[in-house]
């Protein structure tokens, strides 16, 4: 019996060093490879929170311009009473958002009329959303009167908003010009 337990012990071989684990050579191939594959991702995820950016402010000034004509739509069908002078435009953007009496008891916008007397308001926003550029709810305004490219509103209605921005978006265009 003791020959053949020799013998078993004898016939085991350990692996050699080439098959037991990972030379060298192979550690730092595989190093560089992960290297070079996330210095290649990094770039990628930048542009894509740089694009979720751009698509919430596309989709924000979208919902501002759309509460806008909306407001502006009501005061054609003589649903809301507007300000002379105002072309059928909100005075300002807390207007869309705290909303402006229904009916034939209504009062002009942003006036003494009392919210608490039990008359129906219409809103048109929920809450003026933040531009994701700057990071405030401060937007740029034109009013109608104003040029097309001006940069100063005249305060008397707002008839378009634009970011406030002075950057450049991926295809090259500045985010004020949206």
């Amino acid at each position: 019996m003791l020959v053949k337990v020799s013998i078993r012990r004898r016939n085991r071989r350990r692996p050699r060093s080439s098959q037991a684990g990972v030379t060298l050579l192979e550690l730092i191939l595989t190093c560089s490879i992960l290297l070079i594959l996330s210095t290649a991702a990094l770039p990628i995820a930048r542009f894509a929170a740089v694009r979720e950016k751009e698509a919430t402010l596309r989709h924000n000034l979208d919902e501002i311009r759309d509460a806008i004509d909306r407001y502006k739509d009501a005061a054609d069908h003589n649903q809301i009473r507007v300000e002379l002078g105002s072309e059928g435009y909100p005075p300002d953007l807390e207007t869309l958002v705290n909303g402006v009496p229904l009916g034939s008891n209504i009062g002009t916008i942003g006036g003494s009329g009392s919210s608490d007397s039990g008359e129906k308001r219409i809103r048109f926003l929920r809450k003026i959303p933040i531009d994701p550029m700057t990071g405030q709810a401060d937007w740029g305004l034109r009013a109608v009167q104003d040029d097309p490219d001006s940069r100063h509103w005249g305060g008397k209605n707002v008839f378009d908003v634009y970011s406030q921005s002075t950057g450049t978006a991926l295809d090259g265009t500045k985010y004020a010009d949206w």
